[in-house]
């Protein structure tokens, strides 16, 4: 006894040792599954240890990639011996490939929302599987294209790079099937960036790396990485004995603290080239690679020049860079390389596509000393619009997924894209909003375990079948409060107690179809799921007949009062139901319609249907004089903006009934769109379409504090353009004509496709255009630094007073500053303008947020059509008419310039999360020196050939 006493007391440290190690690995493989000290996140997939490895040039952890992706989830392979040589890195061994399953994904987590990450693949197929079937396939960045892989030697190792903001504190990498093979993958790198590193990556786009050159190494196999580059960005080398002569220093160049946007390390800059004949060029070719996304694509160029040689006095290296002969619009002068600091001279916006493209470095007229270059890097564009299924649904799904290990094609974003939307998930795609979750089906799924509570929040699900599963325990009273809710199915699992009263009230009112059947052990507690009795149909019927007549007969009683005291036409001051019609203040006419009546098809709205579209009034958008703006989602989803008027506005009905009659009239691309209205009792209230990047002002403003970037110059085009085609069809299209009287940069509002709509028509006026061009009032209205100087003294408003407003917006797109300044001292940025244009220097004028990309002579014309429409004369200023065709004008002009398609130039993702500090006024009427040479030396990009001839990179000439 004595002796079977002590061997228990023995195993006990057996067993808590046991669990130790259990605990210590999972530990390790959790931390192994987190960014590092430096915030890097080194990946070898396929890895079979438990543990990574630390690699011997980078002194970088590599972390086995199981922690990244779902167990069971593809297989792990080592590629063919015949394939492994000294100079291979040890990440290139080993790979996961995806045999099944069109898209398989990894997720890296933990990272910043709203930063810059740097992502990296690596693939070698090496014969992995004995089939020698080189594989093609593509790769996704969340829910956007990425690349296309196409494996042409099986010796090849390649990597591909993009550049991306991360909207989420994760980020998904997938490989998709597209049937050329089977998807592969021997590493993944993520590296965080600094916010104000490759300012060209937006939430909108992102960038896709083709070359990265360290020009004038003399050894071949000297490649820089980390720690030399402390963003761990590979550089190539890059040289040709021919036709250049390297150049090398010894001592680095170094960096502009705080303002370099690119930051090239030393080990790159302290290298560069210089042609041998002293006379000539330094010029690079490249060839675009088609992808299936993008047939042509564009690309932008950053060059770095630093001064490596000491110069003899009396000597000039001056240098211009021209891209297939075109001038490099980025300094108005010539530049001369810096003996101390890196100057690195890029693009902004991709360059004009075309089937080859050649950069020239030339020395200027008043050279005595050839052109340098000191390094390059090159990339492609990809969108990075495509928006995510909303982010509260995600974390819901997903936690869903990991409680019950769910073994569907449960990858990647649950609903984006639509062909690949996860199995028995049905998803709303309301426009310009993300994607919810409206149906989710997992019967027979063989679910274990209680009812997740993370049911409770996919709000947006109407549809929820989780019958003849193993779920045990009770029903969660909280899936009573989901509005959206209308389908329920538990039946067939081993749920035990009643069904919450939240549910037995949703049955009663018929807003709940709910079953639970099959459940042995459910409702066994007398009357817990009983449902109150139906009344007796007959004695329903004797009781509500009568009192449905009298009704009627009060009813039309009170219609006859009320007729009688409304026979002066009062009915013009409000807003009737739907169904019935509405006249206009000019009589025989209507605004922007072909009769007289016109059926009112926006939706009404209940005060109680506002406050369950708001949350109870929950999110407040903006407030201004009529009121607040809350933040609602209709019953299918779409995000709307509900501006409820305050009882203590200033402005009453008559400018709720201005606006409401307005927008149920008009409909344009460009003008915003009313949804519905309110007019219950004392509650009035307007619905209109959510616009996700708030206004204008507040992307251009100075002091706005909620923009991460500014708009270039290509979108400001595009923003003006549209706004002016909004306000020419109230001055054209419309019957009779509408003047604004209140246009400004706040009340231009911004959908995630940043596409422009003319908006608050509270102040809005019809005028007869047969008779006269103006409207008489006797109140001026309007906002101090856009009104008509005109309209001020005469109080007659007319379309040329929307002409001089529009100006005003025109010259903050250029200059990116407010319509009044306030230093040194107060003045119109009309004045402010005018006084620098007279110079002769746009440079002056133009915001220097633009960092330069824009055509000069587009620039130049826009300030132009500016200060003609706000001519103190109304009879010197352009009609709106005019305004569109010669704005179109300036956009050709950009177009030649570069600017690419500017309809679809760079667009923002427009979830409201991403942006919570956006205003919503215009709702509201106012107011490193070691090379890395071994292990690297198969870490370079094989699109590139030295091959003139070779279609896929740059050739020296």
């Amino acid at each position: 006894m004595e002796q079977l006493t002590q061997r228990r007391t023995m195993a006990a440290p057996l067993w808590l040792q046991l669990l130790l190690c259990i605990v210590a690995v999972a530990c390790v493989l959790q931390a192994r599954a987190q960014p590092d000290s430096k915030g890097f996140i080194t990946i070898d997939c396929g890895l079979s240890e438990e543990m990574g490895y630390v690699d011997n040039a980078t002194k970088l952890s590599y972390a086995p990639d199981a922690g990244f992706i779902d167990a069971d989830t593809g297989t792990n392979h080592i590629i063919s011996p015949e394939y492994v040589i000294p100079a291979l890195a040890k990440v290139w061994y080993s790979l996961r490939s995806f045999p099944t399953g069109v898209r398989n994904c990894y997720t890296l987590r933990s990272l910043m929302p709203g930063l810059k990450y740097m992502i990296r693949g690596r693939f070698k197929y090496g014969n992995y599987d004995g089939l020698d079937r080189l594989p093609v396939f593509d790769l996704h960045i969340g829910t956007n294209y990425w690349h296309t892989v196409n494996i042409t030697d099986s010796k090849d190792a390649v990597f591909v790079e993009a550049i991306v903001v991360v909207p989420e504190d994760f980020m998904q990498v997938c490989l998709v099937d597209t049937g050329g093979g089977t998807p592969f993958i021997s590493g993944l790198d993520l590296r965080p960036l600094k916010r104000t590193l490759y300012p060209q990556v937006t939430p909108a786009q992102g960038l896709v790396l083709f070359a990265r050159l360290n020009f004038g190494p003399t050894n071949e196999t000297f490649y820089v990485r980390y720690p030399d580059d402390p963003h761990d960005r590979i550089w190539r080398p890059w040289g040709d004995k021919v036709m250049w002569t390297e150049i090398s220093m010894a001592s680095g160049v170094q960096n502009i603290a705080n303002e370099d946007l690119f930051e090239a390390p030393t080990a790159v800059l302290k290298t560069a080239i210089k042609p041998r004949n002293a006379s000539g060029n330094l010029e690079f070719t490249w060839y675009p690679v088609p992808t299936p996304k993008d047939p042509s694509p564009g690309y932008i160029a950053i060059l770095h020049f630093a001064e490596l040689e000491v110069l003899p006095n009396n000597t000039v290296r001056q240098l211009n860079i021209t891209v297939n002969s075109k001038p490099l619009y980025l300094y108005t002068s010539d530049i001369a390389p810096d003996r101390i600091y890196d100057i690195a001279l890029y693009n902004s916006g991709a360059f004009i596509r075309h089937s080859n493209y050649t950069i020239s470095i030339n020395a200027t007229a008043n050279w005595t000393l050839p052109p340098i270059i000191n390094a390059a890097e090159i990339f492609s564009l990809i969108p990075t619009t495509n928006l995510g299924t909303d982010s509260l649904d995600v974390s819901a799904i997903m936690a869903i997924k990991a409680k019950y290990q769910v073994k569907k094609n449960w990858m990647g974003d649950p609903c984006v894209p639509k062909t690949m939307a996860w199995d028995r998930l049905t998803c709303s795609y309301p426009p310009g909003s993300p994607p919810r979750i409206t149906s989710v089906n997992l019967s027979s799924s063989g679910l274990n375990g209680d009812i997740s509570p993370s049911f409770a929040n996919l709000k947006t699900v109407q549809y929820l079948d989780l019958s003849n599963n193993n779920l045990t325990g009770s029903i969660p009273d909280a899936l009573s409060q989901l509005p959206s809710r209308t389908f329920l199915d538990v039946s067939g699992n081993q749920l035990n107690g009643s069904i919450p009263s939240g549910l037995l009230k949703r049955i009663r009112d018929d807003s709940l179809d709910l079953r639970y059947g099959n459940n042995p052990n459910l409702c066994t507690n007398g009357n817990s799921c009983q449902l109150p009795a139906k009344r007796n149909n007959k004695l329903a019927i004797y009781i509500a007949v009568p009192t449905v007549l009298a009704v009627i007969v009060s009813v039309i009683l009170l219609l006859i009062c009320l007729l009688k005291r409304k026979k002066q036409g009062s009915m013009n001051n409000s807003i009737t139901p739907r169904n019935e019609t509405m006249t206009t203040n000019a009589p025989g006419n209507n605004v922007c319609t072909d009769s007289s009546l016109q059926r009112l098809e926006n939706r009404r709205f209940t005060y109680k249907e506002l406050e369950k579209i708001t949350n109870n009034f929950q999110r407040v958008l903006g407030r201004g004089g009529f009121g607040y703006v809350y933040d609602g989602f209709l019953e299918d989803g779409n995000q709307v903006a509900v501006k409820l008027r305050s009882h203590s506005s200033h402005q009453g009905v008559k400018e709720f009934l201005a606006e409401a009659q307005i927008l149920t009239r008009i409909h344009h691309k460009n003008l915003v769109s009313m949804i519905g209205y309110c007019k219950d009792g004392e509650y009035m209230a307007l619905v209109y379409e959510y616009m996700s990047e708030g206004t204008l002002q507040e992307h251009i403003d100075v002091g706005s504090k909620c923009n991460t970037s500014r708009l270039s110059w290509t979108e400001r085009l595009r923003i003006a353009l549209e706004s002016a085609q909004g306000l020419e069809y109230l001055h054209k299209g419309c019957n009779p004509p509408l003047i604004h009287r209140d246009v400004k940069a706040t009340n231009i509002l911004l959908n995630a496709r940043l596409e422009a709509r003319i908006a608050d028509f509270g102040l809005s006026r019809a005028f007869d255009d047969s008779n006269d061009t103006h409207v008489s009032t006797d109140t001026l209205v309007g906002t101090p630094g856009y009104v008509d100087p005109e309209y001020q003294a005469m109080m007659q408003p007319t379309t040329k007073s929307d002409v001089y407003s529009f100006g005003v917006v025109l010259l903050e797109l250029v200059t990116g500053k407010a319509a009044i300044l306030r230093e040194p001292v107060p003045m119109s940025i009309i004045q402010w303008v005018r006084e620098r244009l007279a110079q002769g220097n746009i440079e002056d004028v133009v915001d220097s947020e633009m960092l330069g990309d824009y055509d000069v002579n587009s620039v130049w014309k826009v300030a132009d059509i500016a200060l003609n429409c706000t001519s103190q004369m109304s009879t010197h200023r352009p009609t709106m008419t005019d305004v569109v065709m010669q704005l179109q004008e300036c956009i050709e002009l950009e177009k030649a310039h570069g600017g690419g398609d500017i309809a679809s130039h760079r667009f923002y993702s427009g979830s409201s999360s991403e942006n919570p500090n956006l205003r919503y006024d215009a709702y509201t009427t106012n107011q490193s020196t070691n090379a890395i040479q071994n292990n690297t030396t198969f870490e370079m990009e094989h699109n590139l050939k030295r091959v003139p001839t070779m279609a896929t990179g740059p050739s020296a000439r």
